[in-house]
């Protein structure tokens, strides 16, 4: 019979994966959904008015998208927590 392959994880790999902390937290999860919501309607404003010179559509939707991205983009730059944001260095020794 032949053996299996692999390693076996040691109680070490064990608790280093249940020490890892989540790249984004509940807050930058809500910020996200809530720029991608302004993002849909702005570009739903944008389609109701139909007409290429109107106001709506020329001025407030674009202000809305632009606003959505911006959002967006916060919330993917801004750290989660105070004390997930720091990084624990484990030595191999």
């Amino acid at each position: 019979m032949a053996k299996r392959g692999g390693r076996r994880r040691t109680p070490r790999a064990r608790d280093q994966r249940r020490s890892a902390k989540m790249v984004f937290g509940r807050r930058n999860y809500i910020l996200i959904l809530v720029g991608v919501l302004a993002v849909t309607i702005g570009f739903v404003i944008m389609r109701l008015e139909n007409e290429v010179d109107g106001v709506i559509s020329l001025y407030v939707a674009p202000i809305i998208i632009l606003a959505g991205y911006l959002e967006v983009l916060y919330a993917i730059m801004v750290s989660p927590d105070k004390e997930s944001s720091e990084f624990r260095v484990e030595s191999s020794e």
